[in-house]
């Protein structure tokens, strides 16, 4: 094939089978919402919805995250691309001055040489040396252009696709709000008294006075359980997707020092019970804001902490995996997405989960029960 043509070829063909790593990843993330809006058109039907809806947002909630991401690396390698192309803009008009001086040469004055045969013979022996390298050069311009031209076409496509997984997400969760609400075949240990629940919230000023008095809020006994999670100690899921901003005993931002950990998340992310366990107390409590408390084996408590909304109601026993409630904040409106799509540090993670665990009524290192690390 002749080396001009490969160039010209090369510059303009349309390659959309031949996807690079960044590009990749958002279009693999595009996938994943399209499957999660097709999970959320399916979930009306499946006979556990609340399940259902719970991994179709949970299925939103990891596209939408892929593609923060995918966008972010390619608008990096899009800029790296371009920088590198302006600083060789000199070298590729060489390139292709010398390919096409190549090309439109006629044959018979390429084989006259002033030394006469021998030195024609020697000329295209170096040529046939020079002409891969200069192939190989007009091959890996012509794949940066062709980058750099689907980096951009992936991200001003990205507006559509954020617009409808963001809509998709906030659907599935307002379904799901209204599924928990119907949801009637759970099993309950107790039943909570408000009056009494009342009285204990006025009447304690610390979560440990609240957790140590839990056994008074239900108008009669708390039937018993030999529920156990032991084998599972330090191996259990945190109940979020989010990053360790603090472990037990460090103290915040505000100065305050607490023996549990907090996870910083992104708004609306759902949060899980990431066993099965009897819900103990959902609410408002002290400067906690709302939390819920969740008890997944006797003498044992999870209270996770500055939930917007919160799900389910005390005494039932819920399965793992079921919702208990929502992180607060507003979803980022597309713009913003698309604008900070460079920045990779986690600031996107704008709410704060506090999560303390309690075992016989003393908190404990919350790391000696959730398995966790930097990126949970």
């Amino acid at each position: 094939m002749r080396l001009a043509a490969i160039v010209i070829c090369l510059l303009v063909a349309a390659q959309g089978n031949a996807q690079t790593g960044p590009s990749q990843a958002a279009l693999e993330a595009a996938q994943m919402l399209e499957q999660a809006s097709i999970s959320l058109t399916q979930a009306d039907s499946a006979r556990d919805r609340v399940r259902a809806l719970t991994e179709t947002i949970q299925a939103y909630e990891a596209g939408l995250a892929a593609m923060r991401d995918g966008l972010r690396k390619a608008a990096t390698r899009e800029a790296q691309l371009t920088a590198e192309l302006r600083a060789r803009e000199k070298d590729v008009a060489q390139l292709l001055g010398v390919l096409q001086t190549i090309e439109t040469t006629a044959p018979p004055v390429l084989m006259l040489h002033p030394s006469g045969p021998l030195g024609a013979a020697r000329t295209g022996m170096m040529l046939s040396e020079v002409t891969p390298g200069l192939n190989a050069k007009a091959e890996v311009l012509a794949k940066d252009l062709q980058e750099v031209q689907t980096l951009r076409a992936l991200q001003q496509n990205a507006s559509e696709t954020l617009t409808e997984g963001l809509s998709g997400v906030q659907d599935a969760r307002t379904r799901l709000s209204e599924a928990i609400a119907d949801r009637t075949d759970l099993p309950r240990r107790f039943v909570e008294d408000p009056v009494r629940t009342a009285i204990l919230i006025s009447s304690t000023e610390t979560l440990d006075g609240f957790a140590s008095g839990l056994s008074e809020i239900s108008e009669g006994e708390i039937a018993q359980t030999d529920a156990s999670i032991s084998d599972r100690k330090g191996n259990v899921p945190l109940p979020v997707q989010g990053i360790l901003l603090h472990g037990a005993g460090e103290t915040d931002a505000a100065g305050v020092t607490r023996p549990g950990l907090v996870l910083g998340t992104r708004p609306r992310s759902l949060v899980i019970s990431p066993t099965a366990a009897t819900i103990r107390y959902r609410g408002p409590l002290l400067d906690l804001g709302n939390l819920v408390i969740l008890e997944p084996q006797p003498g044992l408590l999870f209270v996770f902490s500055g939930l917007q909304e919160v799900y389910g109601a005390p005494g039932q026993v819920i399965p793992e995996g079921t919702p208990v409630g929502l992180m607060p904040g507003e979803m980022p409106e597309i713009g913003a997405i698309l604008s900070t799509s460079s920045d990779g540090t986690g600031t996107d993670r704008s709410e704060t989960l506090y999560i303390e665990v309690r075992q016989e009524n003393s908190p404990v290192d919350p790391e000696s029960w959730f398995r966790t690390d930097k990126d949970g």
